[in-house]
């Protein structure tokens, strides 16, 4: 297998599904002439031209028409944000167009469409433009929605996003592009959309964590290891549809569970989670299910506060701990 960043891996899962289908194009904010904001999309107009690479104004909502419209005529477009802070600017076209065209419709006009770019927070970007809104998209039916945290879940995913026949909101880590994993090789490398993975197999709690928080809890997992404490790692991959089946089978076996996400607590994807467990395997649990969230505020700018703000390995550990009852 390759070893490739991230970035690379999205890149490489976009070249091959171009050269495979000539229905699938492009288009976004710099993602022609400047190679992508991040660099996804490098060399890429070189390659199939500036018919099937797009350079479009900032006007997130008439893109993502345009697109929303290609989609309902048989083509399948490749909207890239620039950040999914400014997809809010988009969310009638994505909530009330994409996700709803088939239901109403009656099944005869689907939206085979994927809007993809980086979301939640990177370094010092401010409260406007460090947002995770995977629960927001999540809450619609209509669309799929996933958060790949390795290269390998990163381009099998975006691979079986331009291939699904429904709306598909995926969400980058934006700190996760330089990151280097090995990728299978070939053009056949497709992750399911809706199976979640074990990426660290345990006996005596469950980490439940996605994109940016795997790694958080997988350096969590080493941390709880180190002090005798056997934890599973459980990467959603997806969060809509949610692999219920996994996330149950790994709780059932560690009897505790600690849900790590990036976003806000309130209505977030730990509270789907946790609904999931008491609802359907209440009595396979031996504590309540604690989460580990952003704080309750807009993210701070001060590197500092920034740092308090989020999920991280600390907090992991003690919530992992708190559950074992050995704090």
């Amino acid at each position: 297998m390759a070893v490739l960043t991230y970035r690379d891996a999205l890149n490489q899962a976009l070249r091959e599904e171009m050269q495979r289908d000539d229905r699938v194009f492009l288009m976004g904010e710099e993602v022609a002439e400047y190679n992508g904001a991040y660099k996804v999309s490098r060399g890429l107009l070189d390659e199939f031209g500036a018919r099937r690479v797009v350079d479009t104004p900032i006007a997130e909502l008439g893109f993502a028409g345009i697109g929303v419209g290609a989609a309902m005529v048989g083509l399948r477009p490749v909207i890239e944000m620039m950040t999914w802070n400014f997809a809010l600017l988009a969310i009638d076209q994505i909530v009330n167009s994409a996700a709803k065209m088939r239901y109403m419709s009656g099944g005869q006009v689907g939206v085979p469409i994927v809007f993809r770019g980086p979301g939640g927070a990177a370094l010092q970007l401010a409260a406007q433009h460090s947002q995770a809104f995977e629960s927001w998209y999540a809450h619609i039916p209509g669309l799929k929605v996933v958060a790949p945290a390795t290269p390998a879940d990163a381009k099998g995913l975006l691979k079986s996003a331009i291939r699904d026949d429904d709306p598909v909101v995926f969400i980058e880590g934006e700190m996760l592009y330089n990151l280097k994993g090995e990728v299978p090789d070939g053009g056949e490398h497709l992750v399911p959309i809706g199976r979640a993975e074990v990426k660290r197999a345990g006996g005596e709690v469950t980490l439940v964590c996605h994109s940016k928080t795997v790694a958080v809890a997988l350096k969590a997992a080493e941390e709880l290891a180190a002090q005798g404490v056997d934890a599973e790692v459980l990467d959603l991959r997806s969060i809509r549809p949610l692999d219920e089946a996994a996330l149950l089978a790994s709780v059932a076996k560690t009897h505790r569970c600690v849900v790590v996400e990036e976003g806000w607590a309130f209505a977030g994807v730990g509270a789907q989670v946790v609904d999931t467990i008491q609802r359907e395997i209440f009595d396979e649990l031996d504590a309540p299910v604690l989460r580990v969230t952003q704080a309750d505020v807009p993210m701070p700018y001060n590197k500092h506060l920034e740092k308090a703000a989020k999920a991280d390995v600390p907090k992991t550990v003690a919530a992992a701990r708190k559950v074992l009852y050995l704090e």
